[in-house]
């Protein structure tokens, strides 16, 4: 099972990936994380190539997770598929599996976002170093609405039980 975690930065997308993989044995693939694999502090620069270079890799670990195990979930995590045309390589990804591909976005109010984001920069828990409420802004605004069939869960306002609970409702009917 391949699914999709959207939402802009502080959304929440990494703590419920996390949880729901390790209620379903699956598998989180983030792209913040194998981006700091890759890149060696010196070199790294958050920039638009080296998240590319991270979904790449992202991409094809899915890939050979989901061939070597179909039922397998596979959650893709770490960029926000808030730009037009970022959800076509794990759509095309799908169709070469030959399954369909979940969606699972988190949103929740600037106000927890950015509280998310300042306490996780402050704290240095964060792979990416860039996740700032600066950054969030910029996303924000130029963020493009998810025009596909999805489960839009609202992290700020719901316990992290009920959205683990909706979500496993979510994909266990699909």
């Amino acid at each position: 099972m391949l699914i999709a975690m959207t939402g802009l930065p502080g959304s929440g997308k990494s703590t419920l990936a996390s949880r729901l993989a390790g209620t379903l044995g699956g598998v989180v693939l983030s792209k913040d994380v194998i981006r700091a694999a890759l890149f060696a502090p010196s070199v790294l620069d958050y920039s638009a190539a080296q998240d590319e270079i991270a979904m790449s890799a992202v991409y094809r670990a899915a890939e050979y997770i989901l061939r070597a195990d179909p039922v397998r979930a596979v959650f893709l995590d770490g960029r926000t598929f808030s730009k037009s045309g970022q959800l076509d390589a794990p759509i095309a990804l799908a169709v070469t599996l030959n399954q369909p591909l979940q969606v699972i976005e988190c949103a929740c109010s600037d106000t927890v976002a950015r509280a998310r984001l300042e306490a996780d920069h402050r704290a240095g828990t964060h792979p990416a170093g860039n996740r700032t409420p600066e950054m969030y802004t910029r996303v924000r605004a130029a963020a493009v609405p998810l025009t596909v069939p999805r489960l839009t869960l609202d992290t700020g306002a719901l316990t992290l039980e009920d959205c683990v609970s909706r979500a496993l409702a979510y994909l266990s009917r699909h």
